[in-house]
C-alpha cells in the first residue's frame, strides 16, 4: 500500500511528465486520433487548464493589487490637495471679512470729529465681574485714560488703564460704565449704564419725556468723554410707573460685544501721537 504522500509525489511526476509530452507532441505528427498522444492530451488537458486558470487568476489578482495601491495613493494625494484648497479658501474668506470690517471702520473714521487710532482686540476679562477687553495700542500710540472707544455700529466703551503697548477698555455694558445720552427723536436725556447681564439701561429719564420702543439713543457729548452724536443703542422696553420721577428704559446696544475684533480709539482734541497705529 502506498502512503498518501507517495501517491501525491507520483501524481505530480505523472502530471509534469504528461505536460512535457504535450509540449513535445505538437512538433510530431500524430498517427491517428485514437493514438497514445490523444490519450495523454485527454488526461493532461484538465490539469493544464486548471494550472492556466490559476496562473491567470494570480496575474489578475496581482494587477488588481497594484491598481488598488495606485488608486489609494492617488486618492490620498487628492484628499491632501482638497484639504489644502479648503484651508486656503478659509484663509481668503477670513481676509475678506477682515477687509470689510476695516473698510467699515475707515469710512466711519471720516465721520468722527477727532483723530483716531485703530486697535485690535487681543484679550477679554475672563471673569464675569467686569466687562472689559484688552487692545493692542497704548501710550506709544497716544492713548491715555478715559478716551472713548468706538466702532461703526456705535460706542464700545472707554479706556480705563494704559501701558506702553496695551490698554484696557471698560465696555458700556459694565455696571460701572456711564454715558450721558439722549433720545435722538425727542431729545429726552439720561445716562446709559450696563445692566450687569450684557445689556444697558437708560437711567434718569424723566417720566414726562417721550421715549418709545425702537427709538435710537445717542451720546449727548455732555459727559466730556464721548463726542456728541455717537450711537449707543436702541430702546427695547419702556416702563412708566404711576409714581416716581423717572421711567425705566432698557437699551439694546448696536455693538455685538462677543464679536469685537477691531476698534477705534478717539484721541484727545489736542496732543496725541501720530505714530504708527494711527488710522
Amino acid at each position: 500500500m502506498f502512503s498518501k504522500r507517495a501517491l501525491m509525489i507520483i501524481g505530480l511526476i505523472v502530471f509534469f511528465a504528461a505536460s512535457l509530452t504535450i509540449l513535445i507532441l505538437p512538433h510530431r505528427p500524430l498517427e491517428s486520433e485514437g493514438g497514445a498522444g490523444g490519450v495523454i492530451v485527454a488526461i493532461v488537458a484538465p490539469f493544464q487548464k486548471a494550472a492556466s486558470n490559476s496562473i491567470g487568476f494570480a496575474k489578475n489578482t496581482w494587477r488588481r493589487y497594484f491598481f488598488m495601491v495606485s488608486v489609494s495613493e492617488e486618492n490620498q494625494g487628492l484628499k491632501r490637495r482638497l484639504a489644502e484648497a479648503v484651508e486656503e479658501n478659509h484663509r481668503l474668506a477670513e481676509v475678506e471679512l477682515s477687509n470689510q470690517r476695516l473698510r467699515q471702520l475707515l469710512n466711519f473714521k471720516e465721520e468722527l470729529p477727532r483723530r483716531v487710532v485703530a486697535a485690535e482686540v487681543v484679550g477679554r476679562d475672563p471673569s464675569s465681574l467686569f466687562q472689559t477687553i484688552i487692545i493692542d495700542k497704548g501710550k506709544i500710540a497716544g492713548l491715555v485714560k478715559s478716551l472713548p472707544v468706538v466702532v461703526a455700529e456705535g460706542i464700545v466703551g472707554q479706556v480705563v488703564d494704559v501701558s506702553d503697548r496695551y490698554a484696557k477698555v471698560l465696555l458700556v455694558i459694565d455696571q460701572d460704565s456711564s454715558v450721558d445720552a439722549l433720545v435722538q427723536r425727542s431729545r429726552g436725556r439720561g445716562v446709559i449704564k450696563g445692566d450687569g447681564v450684557g445689556g444697558c439701561v437708560f437711567q434718569y429719564v424723566l417720566r414726562k419725556e417721550d421715549v418709545g420702543v425702537g427709538d435710537i439713543v445717542i451720546s449727548s457729548g455732555l459727559d466730556g468723554v464721548f463726542p456728541k452724536g455717537l450711537r449707543v443703542g436702541q430702546v427695547s422696553e419702556v416702563v412708566r410707573r404711576n409714581a416716581g420721577l423717572f421711567q425705566d428704559v432698557a437699551i439694546t446696544s448696536f455693538v455685538d460685544f462677543e464679536k469685537l475684533e477691531e476698534v477705534l480709539v478717539v484721541l484727545p482734541e489736542t496732543g496725541g501721537n501720530e505714530s504708527e497705529g494711527e488710522s
